[in-house]
């Protein structure tokens, strides 16, 4: 049993399906939960529904002046983060040769910009306390690349380069950092897909089913723990056997 009873843990996006899972798992675990939101109304939502309390913090990731007053709050309320899961993130899928300059901005600043401005804020003290988590979520398509997603794999590829630099300047103080790259998992967002075109999914999935949010929650928790404490610059892939590296 992974026992996190003490332990601050920061998931950013952890109102949608991964994040929610996430959250629930990691606070199974005994870790006080908090998230960042942009949607107030859906964030409070969210809250109700939950068997914990999360401590919600409004913020844009991909502002770092945002993330220092996120930390500034955080440290007001006495809250010292021990896990940080990067785990928002957009898509604004197109052709290279339609992508607009906005859209390659926006993906780059949230799924990208933001691991450094989350992860900047918590990382030192981290290293000071002698204890720490990064968790980076990125994805099988910036391990293989997808059709219509240059800016998405790009930002997604560039989250493990960050993993694996800075587990190298941590790993003596007790800090790991490391990659988890989801499949295609059964959230609300894929299960929106048209029938069709998820069972063509399926077809390229070797297990022959989409993964489940929580077995990418469990995954995460189990990094979270001391029991993963040699484990750090790793990229777990949870695809299913969709892409094998």
């Amino acid at each position: 049993m992974i026992d996190l009873t003490g332990k601050v843990a920061l998931v950013t996006g952890g109102t949608g399906g991964i994040g929610s899972a996430i959250c629930k798992r990691l606070a199974e675990a005994g870790a006080r939960i908090v998230t960042t939101y942009r949607n107030r109304d859906k964030a409070v939502a969210w809250a109700a529904e939950q068997e914990f309390e999360p401590l919600l913090i409004a913020c844009d990731v991909g502002s770092y002046e945002d993330c220092v007053r996120m930390r500034e709050e955080l440290e007001a309320k006495g809250l010292p983060v021990d896990i940080v899961v990067n785990n928002a993130g957009i898509t604004r899928d197109a052709t290279f040769k339609k992508i607009t300059p906005e859209h390659w901005r926006q993906v780059i600043s949230s799924d990208l910009d933001s691991v450094f401005n989350v992860s900047h804020q918590f990382v030192t003290q981290m290293t000071e306390r002698g204890w720490g988590r990064v968790i980076n979520i990125a994805s099988v398509n910036g391990q293989k690349g997808c059709f219509g997603q240059t800016n998405y794999c790009a930002a997604k590829a560039g989250m493990h380069g960050f993993t694996m630099a800075l587990a190298l300047e941590v790993a003596r103080k007790g800090v790991t950092v490391n990659t988890v790259s989801p499949g295609y998992i059964a959230t609300d967002m894929v299960m929106a897909v048209r029938e069709e075109v998820r069972e063509q999914i399926i077809a390229q999935i070797p297990v022959g089913r989409l993964g489940r949010p929580d077995e990418i929650a469990g995954l995460v928790t189990f990094l979270s723990s001391d029991d993963a404490g040699f484990i750090t610059g790793a990229n777990l892939a949870a695809n299913g056997g969709q892409h094998m590296h």
